[in-house]
């Protein structure tokens, strides 16, 4: 190895390690904008969801143009600040979307004005309904953890290289889990068991290709925000656990 190739990779462990040291105790530009955009996402694309949608034959509901941004904001959030980080703000999202399904619903059961006659569309659309609220956040829950998760380790396992095979493999899994979860919780003994599966695989294929799509822009974030904030977090002694929040 020559000794620009040494220089090189001396600089890039020191870069890691100091990005360890010195992470706990930095104020970073973007981590706050990042955790806004991943829980507006949440919130949006949970409303959205109410409608069904249909395009080229294939059925989905509104709720998949968006949600599958909040994976790639889980991806960026774990490759570049780490697990630890990116926890914290899936607990955030997670008290989030509580809070709009409570705020939902109390409005829904709340006396209407004699002025205002639009109380059936509102239930129709924003109504809350406790089986398709369960199914979200649970799905939510479990999706977003495992993402984080498998990404956090697959950097490990590749030493940071190959940043496509931690975005690409971590949604695989995750969206599977959530796609799963979500239609078991929500539609087991109502639709056809072909109808569910159906709906299950679609929406899933959707939103890894919907990653797949995103890596190279994943890529420009990522690269941008590892060099603007100075930290590239290796989750190396991080304590897996969902439920510590640090």
């Amino acid at each position: 190895m020559d000794n620009y190739s040494q220089s090189k990779n001396q600089s890039t462990e020191n870069f890691a390690s100091n990005s360890q040291k010195i992470f706990n105790g930095v104020n970073y530009k973007y981590y706050d904008v990042i955790a806004c955009l991943f829980v507006a996402v949440l919130i949006i694309s949970n409303i959205a969801s109410a409608k069904v949608a249909s395009l080229w034959g294939f059925n989905f509901d509104g709720g998949t143009i968006l949600f599958p941004i909040s994976y790639i904001f889980g991806d960026i959030l774990t490759e570049v600040y780490g697990y630890a980080k990116s926890r914290k703000i899936i607990w955030i999202g997670f008290l989030c979307l509580i809070i709009t399904a409570l705020t939902l619903a109390l409005v829904q059961y709340l006396p209407a004005a004699e002025t205002w006659t639009n109380q059936a569309a509102y239930e129709s659309v924003l109504g809350f309904v406790p089986r398709i609220i369960l199914a979200s956040i649970t799905a939510y829950f479990l999706g977003e953890f495992s993402n984080s998760f498998i990404l956090a380790k697959m950097k490990i396992y590749t030493q940071g290289k190959y940043l496509w095979t931690r975005t690409i493999g971590s949604t695989v899994v995750g969206e599977a889990v959530d796609s799963i979860t979500f239609a078991l919780i929500a539609f087991y003994g109502v639709l056809p068991l072909p109808a569910m599966l159906n709906l299950m695989g679609t929406i899933y294929v959707f939103k890894v290709l919907y990653e797949v799509a995103a890596t190279p822009l994943t890529y420009k974030i990522v690269n941008f925000l590892k060099r603007s904030e100075g930290v590239d977090y290796y989750d190396k002694n991080t304590k897996f656990s969902p439920f510590l929040i640090e």
